[in-house]
């Protein structure tokens, strides 16, 4: 009937957020990275294997943790140049904003003194960094760089849980050999992230009518799969 307002098709349960809102979510999910690895840096029980490296080249100078995360993740997204990864906004976002947020929160953030408080600070780091894992991957605006240089080398011909576990156990050592904490939140971080972003990337997923979800073994002790890439928490 002529007048007559034709109702709206509802909207698809998983279409595209549009971009202001997917850029809103990424930068939210790097804040929360940076925050949650200030957390575990402050608990003292053990960190993931970047932040071990970053924590160690920091006890060896006068930077902070973070700017060496962002001075780290630099020099790994110059490895992407002979792997011809490009990348995204939200790589180039991933290099600055975490290493600031880290730096930013570390400053006002106490050393808790009780034994209870320091494994709060642990689990809520880890907590935090699952959810900040979904936010990030799922705005689907591009990988990491630690993580695009881990889906370039395995584009060659090599098994990305090879590359993966070589990268990683290099990393560790390094930031072993340089004084940085390694103890059971290592542990604890590595058995977590990848239950903990199997859970938020599908949730968190905004970039494409499909949602994310992420492969067996995927997840920043591991890598998950994303519209844009990989991700592995907190400086990645």
């Amino acid at each position: 009937m002529n007048g007559e307002a034709r109702p709206r098709a509802a909207p698809a349960p998983n279409s595209p957020w549009p971009l202001w809102a997917r850029f809103a979510q990424l930068l939210g999910g790097l804040l929360l990275y940076g925050t949650s690895a200030a957390l575990q840096v402050r608990s003292g029980l053990g960190l993931g294997p970047w932040d071990v490296l970053h924590q160690g080249l920091s006890r060896n100078t006068d930077l902070g943790i973070g700017t060496w995360s962002i001075l780290v993740g630099a020099a790994v997204l110059l490895l992407w140049l002979p792997l011809r990864q490009l990348p995204g906004v939200g790589t180039v976002c991933n290099v600055v904003l975490v290493g600031l947020s880290l730096d930013a929160v570390l400053r006002v953030l106490p050393v808790p003194d009780a034994v209870g408080a320091r494994w709060m600070f642990l689990l809520g780091g880890i907590l935090l960094c699952g959810v900040a894992t979904g936010a990030y991957i799922g705005a689907a605006l591009g990988p990491g760089p630690r993580d695009g240089l881990m889906v370039g080398l395995a584009a060659r011909g090599h098994s990305i849980r090879v590359v993966r576990t070589v990268i990683e156990l290099t990393v560790l050592f390094a930031g072993v050999l340089l004084g940085g904490t390694v103890g059971i939140g290592t542990v604890i971080y590595a058995v977590a992230i990848g239950p903990l972003a199997h859970v938020t990337i599908p949730a968190l997923s905004r970039g494409r009518a499909q949602r994310v979800r992420p492969g067996p073994g995927d997840g920043r002790s591991g890598t998950a799969s994303s519209a844009g890439g990989r991700i592995a928490c907190a400086s990645d």
